[in-house]
């Protein structure tokens, strides 16, 4: 896994990753990938946030792995969620991994259970393909496009000038594209199943999570039994409920620290956690440092 993730959890044994918020990390990174550096490295893997994958390259030596040879043009949406098996994809010759994270293509005021529930170009990271990969073939003619895109990503990543997160997620945005194009039959599966009950969650997070909420609060404002809600919602979108719930409160956290001067202790209780103590244990265990910190980071 790249440094842009770190492990949180794990989940029968298999590690689950979650991209990274802090004010160093760019909401897009990019990894490449040669005959020397595979992705996964073949270790069996979760990741709670989207991952595009593209063959510049087919690797060297006999295919292996269920989805036969890799061809130029190759792309794999990977699903979130899903215990992903590297060994399943045969060798890269070359390519690349984007990684990003899916609440910066709503914008730093909106929270990401928002981006996952309505953003169009995230439908084909919901799909239910067995293994998690959704493999896509880009036409010849727009490879070219995709590797320069990719180009001017690394570029803007590395040279950080003002304004780089936004060109990022502006080409990103541009990848996002061709994928929801190539992938119109699940995006209509998706469309036509209409996500009613992710819906429903989300609205009651934001509805509610400046007070009390609970896993049980959710699951009776919808009739169902928590387990069965658990089940469901990390499913479709890789986290629990009341990961949901932690990560609205810690994305309006981040925006009180950083663009407000409430003192601490007023930021939690405007994300519902008002014991001072615990909301910096939460904001610890969500992002490796404290609240003051954070902002201290974000102002400087």
């Amino acid at each position: 896994m790249p440094d842009m993730a770190s492990p949180v959890r794990f989940r029968a044994g298999v590690p689950v990753y979650r991209y990274r918020t802090d004010p160093a990390t760019p909401p897009v990174s990019v990894l490449r990938f040669d005959p020397d550096r595979q992705p996964g490295h073949g270790r069996r893997h979760i990741h709670d946030f989207p991952v595009l994958m593209y063959v510049e390259r087919a690797g060297p030596g006999e295919p292996s792995g269920p989805f036969g040879p890799l061809a130029e043009g190759d792309a794999f949406v990977v699903a979130p969620g899903a215990v992903i098996d590297p060994t399943s994809v045969a060798a890269f010759g070359g390519g690349t991994g984007m990684f990003f994270d899916p609440a910066a293509l709503g914008g730093e005021e909106q929270g990401p259970w928002s981006t996952w529930r309505a953003h169009p170009l995230l439908l084909p990271f919901l799909h239910r393909i067995p293994g998690g990969l959704l493999r896509l073939s880009v036409p010849p003619a727009r490879r070219p496009v995709w590797t320069a895109t990719i180009t001017a990503i690394e570029s803007e990543l590395t040279d950080r000038a003002d304004g780089y997160r936004q060109a990022v997620l502006a080409h990103l945005t541009l990848l996002l594209v061709d994928v929801a194009r190539l992938a119109t039959d699940v995006v209509g599966d998706l469309r036509r199943s209409n996500e009613p009950l992710l819906a429903e969650v989300f609205e009651v997070i934001e509805r509610r999570y400046a007070e009390p909420l609970s896993l049980r609060d959710v699951a009776d404002s919808l009739g169902l039994t928590p387990g069965h809600l658990t089940t469901v919602v990390r499913r479709r979108t890789g986290r629990t409920v009341v990961d949901w719930i932690t990560e609205r409160r810690m994305a309006e956290a981040r925006r009180l620290l950083s663009g407000t001067d409430l003192p601490v202790a007023q930021v939690g209780r405007r994300v519902g956690l008002p014991d001072p103590g615990y909301f910096a244990r939460v904001f610890r265990a969500t992002h490796g440092t404290t609240p003051r910190t954070w902002r201290n980071a974000a102002h400087g």
